[in-house]
C-alpha cells in the first residue's frame, strides 16, 4: 500500500496535502489560544464562494478563493471584532454566496460539490506551488507572532499600557489563517481544511503538557492523520475529504480518554 504514496500520479497531490497538513494545525494552535477557532470555518466558506466565483469566470480557485478569505481577514481588522461571532456571519455569508453562485454558474453545483469535497487529486504546480509558499510563509511568521500573540492571550493589558502597535501583528496573523484558509479549501476542501485546523489543536490542547508539545502534536497529529486518509482512500477508492475528517475525529476520540494535562502555555 505504501507504494501508492511514490506513484508518479499522486506525486504533486501527495506533496501539496503534506505541505498543507503541517501548516494548518499549526495556524489552528493560535486560533484555539485566542478562542476563534470559528476562523477556519467562517474564513474557508469565504474561500469556497470565491473560489467557485472565480472559477466561473475563468480564474483558478486557488485565487479565486484567496481574494475571498483575504477580505473577509481583512474586514474583521478593520472592524476590531474579537471572538468567533464575526466567524459565525462569515460561515452564513460564505455559505448563502456559494450557493447562490453554483446555482447560477454553468456546472456551478458540481463545482461546489468538488469545492467542499476538495481537488486534491487535480493538484498540479499552481496548487503546489501556493501549499509550499504557505508553508515557508507559516515557518517565517508564526516564530515571530507567537509570543505577542500569547502575551496578549494572557496579558490582554500589556500592549494597551505599553503603547505596543498589536494591529501590526493581529492583522499579520488574521491575513496568514486567511491565506492558509483559502489554499486549503482550494486543495483539500472546505471541511477538510477545517478539520485540519480544529481537531489536532483540540488534541494538543486536551493531552499536551506544554506549548512546544502542543506545537509538535498538532502538526504530528495533522500530518499523520493526512497520510493515512490519503493511504485509505486511495487503497479504499473512497473520496479523500470524507476520510480525513473522519480519521481526524478517530485521532479525537483516542484523545478523548486520555486524561487532560494542564493548560499548554
Amino acid at each position: 500500500m505504501l507504494a501508492l504514496l511514490f506513484d508518479p500520479l499522486f506525486r504533486l497531490p501527495l506533496i501539496t496535502g503534506v505541505l498543507i497538513a503541517l501548516s494548518l494545525p499549526l495556524i489552528g494552535a493560535l486560533l484555539m489560544l485566542r478562542e476563534e477557532w470559528l476562523a477556519a470555518f467562517g474564513l474557508a466558506h469565504l474561500a469556497a464562494a470565491s473560489a467557485l466565483l472565480g472559477l466561473a469566470i475563468g480564474i483558478p480557485a486557488v485565487l479565486g478563493g484567496l481574494l475571498g478569505a483575504v477580505a473577509g481577514g481583512a474586514f474583521k481588522f478593520l472592524t476590531q471584532a474579537r471572538g468567533n461571532l464575526v466567524y459565525g456571519f462569515m460561515v452564513l455569508l460564505g455559505w448563502s454566496a456559494l450557493g447562490l453562485i453554483a446555482a447560477n454558474t454553468t456546472l456551478g453545483a458540481a463545482l461546489g460539490h468538488a469545492l467542499i469535497e476538495g481537488q486534491l487529486y487535480f493538484a498540479g504546480l499552481l496548487e503546489v506551488a501556493a501549499a509550499a509558499l504557505l508553508a515557508v510563509i507559516t515557518l517565517i511568521m508564526l516564530p515571530r507572532l507567537m509570543p505577542a500573540l500569547i502575551r496578549a492571550r494572557l496579558f490582554p493589558t500589556h500592549e494597551l499600557a505599553n503603547r505596543l502597535p498589536r494591529h501590526r501583528w493581529h492583522l499579520r496573523f488574521d491575513l496568514l489563517a486567511a491565506l492558509a484558509m483559502a489554499i486549503g479549501t482550494a486543495t483539500i476542501g472546505l471541511m477538510g481544511a477545517f478539520a485540519l485546523v480544529l481537531v489536532p489543536a483540540w488534541i494538543a490542547f486536551r493531552v499536551a503538557p506544554g506549548w512546544r508539545w502542543t506545537l509538535a502534536l498538532c502538526a504530528l497529529c495533522g500530518c499523520g492523520g493526512y497520510l493515512l486518509a490519503y493511504l485509505l482512500a486511495l487503497r479504499l477508492d473512497q473520496p479523500f475529504g470524507p476520510l480525513l475528517v473522519a480519521v481526524l475525529l478517530g485521532f479525537a476520540a483516542l484523545a478523548a480518554a486520555v486524561p487532560c494535562a494542564r493548560r499548554p502555555l
